[in-house]
């Protein structure tokens, strides 16, 4: 059950995490996507109420179900996204935050024509991750030019049971690769490694548990 006085309360203490390690100037510019997979609408209602910037759904049937007659704020799609799923899913995605290959990108552009996406890159080589090589990003950033598809920038998920320092180095490695292709987001950090994600340069997190709670 979502107390929304609490997510409130959550949501404050993390934006003061955000100041102390960010600053209040740059503070402002770091934005919050609330995960509301497996949570109810009422989720993303107490996410528009305390400040979040978005939600955030990992999976295609529920996103649509939760959200095809409304939603309180724009939708980011965050989870591996399949090609035959985005037709159902373009009405209401505001954000793809998980393209990693040209044939999705194909998709959809031909199914939401100028969309904003984030280029999933798997910065770990992790073979359990999605995501593009480092590599391939540069061609999958021309083809999305090509397409019309607007590319904002990158997106990670650290390496599971990484220490602080491998998480650091894999947010710093796409920071750096973001300013080399003039790309201004990265889309990285989520509850339990937001505070090194700011501290190396995020300007999207993605955060579920620390504000509502464990699922």
């Amino acid at each position: 059950m979502i107390n929304p006085a609490q997510v409130a309360e959550n949501y404050e203490r993390v934006r003061s995490e955000i100041v102390a390690i960010a600053g209040a100037q740059r503070a402002e510019t770091i934005r919050i996507v609330a995960v509301t997979k497996t949570h109810g609408v009422e989720a993303a209602i107490a996410a528009a109420e305390c400040g979040c910037d978005a939600i955030g759904e990992n999976y295609a049937q529920e996103a649509v179900s939760k959200f095809t007659d409304t939603k309180p704020l724009p939708l980011h799609f965050i989870g591996h996204v399949q090609s035959n799923k985005v037709r159902s899913l373009a009405p209401i995605v505001d954000v793809w935050q998980t393209v990693d290959s040209a044939g999705l990108a194909r998709e959809i552009a031909k199914r939401a024509p100028g969309a904003q996406v984030m280029l999933q890159v798997n910065i770990s080589g992790e073979g359990s991750k999605s995501g593009c090589t480092p590599g391939e990003v540069e061609d999958l950033l021309a083809l999305c030019v090509d397409l019309g598809v607007n590319a904002t920038g990158l997106m990670t998920i650290a390496p599971l049971g990484a220490g602080s320092v491998a998480t650091g180095q894999c947010f710093k490695s796409l920071r750096s690769l973001a300013n080399t292709l003039g790309l201004a987001d990265c889309a990285m950090g989520m509850s339990s490694d937001f505070t090194i994600a700011v501290a190396e340069g995020a300007t999207v997190l993605r955060l579920g548990t620390v504000l509502f709670g464990a699922r």
